[in-house]
């Protein structure tokens, strides 16, 4: 590789890194605990998804549909060809030939992200499809990154990656499940619509929608998660376990913190955690795994 070839690629990682630890606090503190031979790939893979992300949530006063065709044809074109002058994309290229990752999980995540454009709530098969693309086939990427061509290993903890991506996704839902249905009017989980309801109902007459109960339910479904992706955590390459756990560790205490706020409350505020709080964790998980 050329001198300038290879400082065109260091570029275009360094703006995958800046898009991350924009981003996402809590996920750049978990990258920076990896090994650093898995470091650029992540932030590849995160500039991608957030880039998409990006699209369907954010650009209200453009064409999201044809912004989300235009992103999906030329991501396939990036891997195909093996490089990009967008450069979200030519790092992600980079790290799908480097580390093989299928077709199918881009092109499952990039469904969801589609489905975000014209779907408002969910049934049970359409929110497991959603949370497949958008959540689950994100941590199968990563994990095609941390098991290093070693499909065996990658297969034995499929599963509980999902599990993790699965978790984490609804715990988004319900801490954004005020900002999501006030900014697009979505609502994720099954059986909870606030179709009709402006944002002073949402405080008032929401609470009817999303009880106590529906709250439970939906938290141990995320505790089975979890207590399943712990599972493969454990079993993840040293290089990687650790970082991984901290992000497990940072979305589990958000998630406590959710089950001890009351359904009214969440729809009222957004939880968070801390940058101190984040800073503790930290140091809570040194040593654990």
């Amino acid at each position: 590789m050329s001198t300038n070839l290879k400082l065109f690629h260091e570029t275009c990682l360094s703006c995958s890194k800046l898009t991350t630890n924009a981003y996402s606090s809590s996920f750049s503190l978990g990258i920076q605990v990896l090994d650093k031979k898995f470091h650029e790939a992540i932030y590849a893979i995160y500039g991608f998804v957030r880039f998409a992300d990006e699209i369907v949530d954010t650009f209200h006063e453009h064409d999201k549909k044809r912004l989300l065709e235009e992103f999906k044809a030329a991501t396939h074109q990036a891997i195909e060809d093996k490089i990009s002058l967008n450069p979200i994309l030519n790092s992600f290229q980079w790290a799908v030939n480097k580390y093989q990752i299928e077709n199918e999980l881009i092109n499952a995540f990039l469904k969801s992200m589609e489905m975000d454009l014209v779907k408002k709530d969910y049934d049970q098969a359409g929110y497991k499809e959603y949370i497949y693309g958008s959540a689950e086939v994100v941590g199968l990427m990563c994990l095609r990154v941390f098991t290093e061509g070693d499909n065996s290993l990658y297969q034995s903890l499929k599963e509980p990656a999902c599990s993790l991506g699965s978790a984490f996704q609804k715990v988004n839902f319900l801490r954004d499940l005020k900002a999501d249905y006030e900014g697009m009017g979505r609502t994720y989980f099954p059986g909870i619509s606030f179709h009709n309801l402006n944002k002073e109902d949402l405080e008032t007459k929401g609470k009817e929608i999303f009880s106590e109960e529906k709250k439970a339910e939906i938290e141990k479904d995320i505790e089975e998660d979890f207590a399943y992706a712990l599972t493969g955590i454990l079993n993840l390459p040293k290089g990687s376990r650790f970082g991984v756990y901290l992000a497990y560790k940072l979305y589990l205490r958000l998630f406590k913190k959710i089950k001890n706020t009351a359904a009214s409350d969440i729809l009222r505020r957004r939880i968070r955690i801390s940058g101190a709080g984040k800073c503790l964790i930290l140091m809570q998980c040194i040593g654990k795994v």
